[in-house]
């Protein structure tokens, strides 16, 4: 069961592996694990971690403005330079990694 568990190495190598070559070459490591501290900041901020959140399995998390918030975050960070486009790719690769998990819950 531990293998169902959310990963952030697994979820690094399972984004490079969905993201275009050039995109790839453009980030390290920290940079994409930077985007996910920050969809998980997201989750944190609007109560998706909680035991008693609002969301149920039928309901998905709004991913534009998950998105909208993680290119807002990243842009206040000034050591963090990423292309907007690749944001979204970024965020739309760690949202299939979390879908791997939930597909054995």
């Amino acid at each position: 069961m531990d293998d169902y568990k959310y990963d952030e190495d697994k979820a690094v190598k399972f984004i490079r592996e969905m993201l275009p070559a050039d995109v790839n070459e453009r980030y390290d490591n920290d940079e994409i694990l930077y985007v996910i501290d920050t969809i998980w900041d997201y989750y944190e901020r609007n109560g998706y971690l909680s035991l008693d959140a609002s969301v149920t399995d039928e309901e998905d998390t709004d991913v534009a403005a998950l998105i909208a918030y993680v290119k807002k975050e990243i842009a206040k960070d000034k050591e963090i330079l990423m292309d907007p486009a690749d944001v979204d790719l970024i965020v739309k690769g760690e949202l299939a990694y979390e879908q791997t998990l939930e597909d054995f819950i």
